[in-house]
């Protein structure tokens, strides 16, 4: 245990002075793998990075990240935006309705909840603003829809974790679908609620006429996630082999169907993509050096013993490992956050008999609370940028937001059918 609390408190003090997270976790781990078994070790230490980040289940990170770039290049977003708007403008405060509608149906395609933020953020929070919307309550709405990105399948996080707990991804992106409806329909009223009370606007009266014609003109977008989602949960198509299919399917929309998506533009998504494929997969492969000498060292076992020696109750396991990643997400990026700790908790997970798809469910969604609360906040930063409006002054607004993505955990964690009924119909 003492190996494992020294090694967390080294790469969070590197952290802390703003060393990257990838470099704190190689520097660490080459360190404390050289203190133990000399400089003869570094030959192997080479593998083990380049292995860590070759699992064919990783493939599908890069693929979904590049089509959400593409797609974002292509018109799907603003298409995407004019239906929700059409189903859901005329409620008071519609288009924070809206921005929360999109962000329901760009879940299903970009896995990322930066990547729907930035995309459908950039177009629906000066909108809200010339509205008259304030601009931390256009930035919090924006915010907290972002989140669902990454509970509604496909999600990146949900990858990860899956690949790092040894886990089935497709089974856990049906365990998403319930808790992310659940999501989207408590966001909703919450901004109904924040738009009574700052008096907000209907954006026009509910007409069908708009709506087949916004349908019509989205029609590919609603294809693209029915197809790959259907492959992935019909067992047609790996996760893998659906994010492929999403890079050949947006690109086809883009380039033939639409016919906005240039070569220029095409180049952009891919260095986009590239870049934050990169930032992903260089944790990963530091990670799995940190990995192997917890493992080595059995940190893991260790930890699981001594909680287990305290409690049994697979209840207040869960209470404990929630509050442990809700610290953890203020402070860590998601995959950081993921990769650093599920490996760690895993051997406790088994042993109070947690179900894995269960408990990377919980993770997900308590990863993506972090998303929303400082200092780090990776998702809040981008939509406080775009708003020009203070992460403070958003915060102050957003913390009702998040108090109903709190709601979602509490029922994901101890209403376990919320999100494991799906998956315990069809796949058990």
């Amino acid at each position: 245990m003492s190996s494992m609390l020294l090694a967390f408190v080294a790469v969070l003090a590197l952290v802390v002075i703003n060393v990257p997270i990838a470099v704190s976790l190689g520097v660490v781990a080459v360190i404390a793998m050289v203190a133990t078994h000399g400089l003869g070790i570094l030959p192997n230490l080479a593998l083990v990075t380049y292995g860590g980040a070759t699992s064919f289940p990783l493939l599908a990170i890069p693929l979904f990240i590049l089509s959400g770039a593409i797609m974002n290049a292509s018109g799907i977003s603003r298409r995407l935006i004019a239906f929700a708007s059409s189903i859901f403008g005329w409620i008071r405060g519609g288009l924070a309705q809206v921005s929360i509608g999109a962000s329901l149906f760009f879940a299903e395609i970009s896995g990322s909840a930066v990547a729907d933020v930035a995309a459908l953020g950039s177009i629906l929070i000066p909108g809200m603003k010339s509205k008259g919307y304030p601009a931390p309550l256009a930035a919090a709405v924006m915010s907290s829809a972002a989140t669902l990105a990454v509970i509604i399948p496909p999600s990146i996080p949900m990858i990860l974790y899956a690949v790092m707990a040894g886990t089935s991804v497709v089974q856990l992106f049906v365990a998403g679908i319930v808790p992310g409806i659940i999501g989207g329909a408590g966001l909703m009223g919450m901004a109904y609620w924040m738009a009574r009370r700052y008096n907000l606007p209907r954006e026009e009266a509910f007409a069908w006429a708009r709506v087949r014609k916004t349908a019509r003109e989205a029609l590919w977008a609603f294809l693209l996630p029915i197809i790959i989602l259907g492959g992935i949960f019909g067992g047609v198509v790996t996760a893998t082999e659906g994010a492929a299919l999403t890079v050949v399917a947006s690109l086809f929309v883009g380039l033939v169907i639409y016919r906005e998506l240039n070569l220029a533009e095409l180049r952009r998504a891919v260095l986009e993509g590239g870049v934050q494929t990169a930032v992903v997969m260089l944790l990963v492969a530091t990670s799995a050096l940190l990995g192997t000498y917890l493992a080595e060292v059995q940190a893991p076992q260790q930890l699981a013993h001594a909680v287990a020696g305290m409690t049994h109750n697979k209840w207040l396991v869960l209470a404990m490992l929630n509050v442990l990643f809700l610290l953890l997400g203020m402070f860590l990026h998601s995959a950081a956050a993921i990769i650093l700790v599920v490996p760690v908790v895993m051997p406790l997970v088994q042993a109070v008999g947690i179900d894995p798809v269960h408990f990377g469910l919980i993770v997900t969604v308590n990863l993506g609370i972090g998303q929303q609360t400082p200092p780090v906040a990776s998702v809040l930063m981008v939509a406080s940028s775009i708003a020009k409006a203070s992460v403070w002054e958003v915060t102050r607004i957003n913390i009702w937001f998040i108090a109903v993505l709190l709601g979602v955990l509490l029922l994901v964690t101890y209403v376990p059918i919320t999100g494991m009924g799906l998956v315990d119909l069809f796949y058990r």
